[in-house]
């Protein structure tokens, strides 16, 4: 005889099927850190997320794990060690500076212009910097932001992508015990196939967190809605701002949001590889960032590092040593 499904009261502690889960998490936070987690111009992955919140009254902050040249700014642009402050005139005389190009953008639509920059360190450094991001602002929640999809690789996977960035971040804040929401989001699902990403087991470990309880769901950024029409500009903004350099993970986001498909062409970088943007690449997958964390098998590894190519050492060790799982193929 088989098992009864269990019935769901209306006093059990969960979400209706009409309200997101993820803001419904964020509800009664009213100053929320959205931060960029893989460096360049992840940040603006988080973008239509922290309009939404900030449209729904709350303080909202942003912060970027940086790919940008930090350390020619001035002693005044710092709010405390590994934290910059930067506005839409910093570092004028650099090209490449998402960070600047965001508050830029903020500051022409009226929206508080100030983006927070980490350089590129170990674990213990990013960590005392969000410590300090966190007390400065009495941040209550944070919303670490992955474009792309290797920030939900566990280390076992045919390709990791490039995870020493996003995983430092993971590490930074998973530690962070005293912040009452810590969430993961990432979108841009299939962007990181040409980093070797095996997409059947990204969805595979989404499987295994929503088996943990650490999956929230997942929602599309709409061009019909408010942010996404915000998104679709800032992007575009960034891209003219930035010709060289332009962002492929939020060019392929954008352009599935405004319903392209397949071999899109928008920069002059991606010559030579044939893209596949699909209605999945406009998806937030959310989770909870402990739950994430505890899935990393090597978590423990970059724990005490200081400088980035410590972490990039310690995975590449823990993968010597490690029976990665076969890629596999969608079946349809």
């Amino acid at each position: 005889m088989s098992a009864r499904p269990r019935v769901v009261r209306d006093n059990d502690a969960v979400t209706s099927l009409h309200t997101n889960p993820l803001f419904d998490r964020l509800a009664d936070s009213g100053r929320v850190l959205v931060a960029g987690a893989g460096g360049g111009f992840d940040i603006y992955s988080g973008l239509p997320l922290a309009l939404s919140l900030l449209h729904q009254g709350k303080e909202v902050y942003l912060a970027n794990l940086s790919f940008s040249a930090l350390a020619g700014l001035p002693a005044e642009d710092w709010a405390a060690d590994d934290l910059a402050v930067i506005t839409p005139g910093s570092a004028p005389h650099q090209s490449y500076f998402p960070e600047r190009t965001l508050a830029q953008w903020l500051r022409r639509l009226d929206y508080p212009a100030t983006v927070y920059a980490f350089p590129q360190t170990g674990v213990r450094p990013l960590r005392a910097a969000y410590r300090a991001l966190i007390e400065l602002h009495a941040i209550d929640a944070v919303v670490l932001v992955d474009g792309g999809t290797d920030i939900l690789l566990r280390g076992d996977e045919a390709g990791l992508g490039t995870p020493e960035e996003d995983l430092t971040s993971v590490a930074a804040l998973a530690a962070l015990d005293d912040v009452p929401h810590r969430l993961v989001v990432s979108v841009g699902f299939g962007v990181d196939a040409h980093h070797g990403v095996n997409h059947v087991q990204v969805l595979e470990n989404i499987a295994a967190l929503e088996r943990d309880g650490a999956y929230l769901g997942a929602f599309s950024i709409s061009r019909a809605t408010r942010e996404g029409a915000l998104y679709l500009d800032a992007v575009a903004h960034a891209q003219q701002h930035t010709p060289d350099r332009p962002s492929i993970v939020n060019g392929s986001v954008a352009a599935a949001v405004r319903g392209s498909f397949g071999d899109v062409r928008f920069t002059d970088r991606t010559r030579g590889s044939e893209l596949f943007v699909n209605p999945l690449m406009s998806l937030y997958f959310a989770f909870d960032l402990p739950g994430v964390a505890a899935r990393c098998l090597y978590l423990d590894r970059i724990e005490d590092t200081h400088l980035m190519r410590q972490v990039h050492s310690r995975i590449a060790e823990f993968r010597e040593d490690t029976v990665t799982r076969p890629p596999r193929t969608f079946p349809h």
